[in-house]
């Protein structure tokens, strides 16, 4: 049973630990705020007598499991004979150890035995763990034991395993010649769609990687097809919860269907068997998805996704696609309506500790807006992402804390929104936030406020890589605000985005 036992607003949680002394242990603060050691004990008739972890019913399975794992190392002939009836054992956990123990015997010994196994579960394990220790030559026998599985005739949990070998072997082994593809789209393809969410997860993967004919139409069908979101009832500790719950509550009621998303995800990377009308519509389901709620980096993803697939679409596919879309809408903020003033940060801790009743929270979102936070920050689901999500700020900051990272935010820099300094051999200067690095490259954010500015710079060219002192953030934001529109924006940012907060009551 689950209980809620302690809870503060701002509670800034950095860390939790159990004491010897049975007692629970946390400390709150971070990034110079408030910091605070707390020691939580319980009193009351319950015992608090440490709990026996034995757990003697599973002592038999973890026996056995045991004994397989000891077999994770090079054995005799003998071996195989033990290993072998556990490949098919009811229990995963004993299924694993024992094809790992298989992979580890040597492979001449098992390999006939496991291309010829017809028991489909020590099959699927047996022909995994040839996939992973075999010659990569032996592709097409695995594919043809495979094949002899009754696919239709297996219980869920078994044809995931079947789906997943054939994805394993393609991962290790490579893809299958187009003949060998095309023999087995035909044999999964009347099993997709299946009425299982997780089976279709699998074999859309497979049949795009395959080249599937139908695959696109088959997805896309299923990506328009109405269905029930499920989520677990957070109600009670939402409407609680006086931080992240408002957030989280909001995303709930227009959150993404996440199948759908991975049947996106997977069709991004099919590049034959479309028609121009069937890249429209993927195009326009992956458009209405960015506009639900789905986290600080939910736009980002969405947006990868379509452009990995622009990418395996066609020139004439692109063309079609450029042709049949409006240009986007340009975003206009609203001007500050001032006058405004140098603010220092005794100043707007004075206003603000000086009561916020009365504020106006529409009044606060336009001085979010003027001020030009929104363009890199996220609240209450809106903004930009380049900076952190200021949504629970009130959680976290005092009206001195916030304050000083409106007025000052080179003060305290995030390690994970700071500026880098790169200084390249040929004497350039690059600042900005370092977004990518695949080993050889970096990629470079260098203007805050548009995400497509990057640059990629090989790391061989560095000379000098440092951490900036200056914040991405510019000084005096507040400036440009007059009195009211700081006192609003100071409430709307401490509101945690909720209207009906008492400080918005006349």
């Amino acid at each position: 049973m689950k209980e809620d036992f302690l809870w503060r607003t701002p509670l800034p949680l950095t860390d939790v630990a159990i004491g010897p002394d049975g007692a629970m242990y946390f400390t709150i603060g971070g990034r110079r705020t408030e910091s605070a050691l707390y020691r939580v004990t319980y009193v009351g008739p319950e015992s608090t007598a440490a709990v026996d972890a034995r757990d003697t019913r599973g002592a038999a399975l973890r026996g056995l499991r045991r004994q397989m794992e000891a077999l994770h190392r090079p054995a005799g002939p003998e071996a195989i004979e033990r290993i072998w009836p556990q490949l098919s054992h009811a229990d995963r956990h004993i299924r694993y150890a024992a094809r790992v123990a298989l992979e580890h015997q040597e492979v001449a010994r098992w390999q006939a035995r496991a291309l010829a196994e017809t028991d489909p579960p020590a099959a699927i394990q047996a022909l995994v763990a040839l996939a992973r220790q075999g010659d990569p030559k032996l592709q097409p026998k695995i594919l043809e034991a495979l094949g002899r599985l009754d696919l239709a005739g297996l219980s869920e949990d078994e044809l995931l395993d079947a789906l997943r070998a054939y994805q394993l072997v393609f991962i290790r082994m490579g893809k299958p010649d187009a003949q060998a593809a095309a023999r087995l789209v035909q044999r999964l393809d009347p099993l997709y769609p299946a009425t299982s969410d997780r089976v279709n997860r699998e074999l859309s993967q497979l049949l795009v990687y395959l080249d599937s004919p139908t695959v696109a139409g088959k997805t896309l069908a299923l990506l328009q097809r109405k269905s029930e979101i499920r989520s677990e009832d957070m109600a009670r500790l939402l409407v609680r919860n006086q931080g992240y719950g408002g957030t989280i509550a909001k995303m709930l009621a227009d959150q993404p269907e996440i199948e759908k998303l991975h049947l996106a995800f997977v069709l991004r990377n099919l590049r034959y068997g479309w028609t121009i009308e069937q890249r429209q519509q993927y195009f326009d389901f992956l458009s209405a998805s960015a506009e639900k709620s789905g986290g600080v980096s939910y736009r980002g993803f969405i947006d990868n996704i379509r452009q990995e697939a622009l990418a395996n679409a066609s020139e004439a596919e692109r063309a079609a696609l450029v042709a049949t879309s409006p240009p986007p809408k340009p975003v206009e903020l609203p001007k500050p309506q001032g006058p405004g003033r140098p603010w220092t940060v005794d100043e707007v801790v004075a206003l603000a500790d000086g009561g916020l009743a009365g504020r106006d929270f529409a009044g606060g979102k336009r001085a979010f807006a003027a001020a030009r936070c929104v363009v890199c920050h996220r609240f209450d689901g809106e903004g930009g992402a380049t900076g952190p999500d200021l949504t629970n700020v009130a959680g976290r900051f005092s009206h001195r804390d916030l304050a000083e990272s409106l007025i000052h935010p080179s003060k305290v820099i995030s390690d994970q929104y700071g500026a880098s300094v790169i200084e390249t051999a040929d004497g350039k200067l690059v600042t900005g936030r370092v977004v990518g690095d695949d080993g050889q490259t970096i990629t470079v954010q260098t203007d805050p406020e548009d995400a497509s500015q990057i640059v990629e710079i090989a790391k061989e060219d560095i000379e000098l890589l440092e951490p900036s002192r200056v914040s991405l953030m510019p000084d005096k934001l507040l400036d440009t605000l007059s009195e009211k529109e700081v006192l609003d924006l100071v409430a709307y940012l401490m509101s945690r985005g909720n209207a009906a907060d008492p400080m918005f009551k006349p």
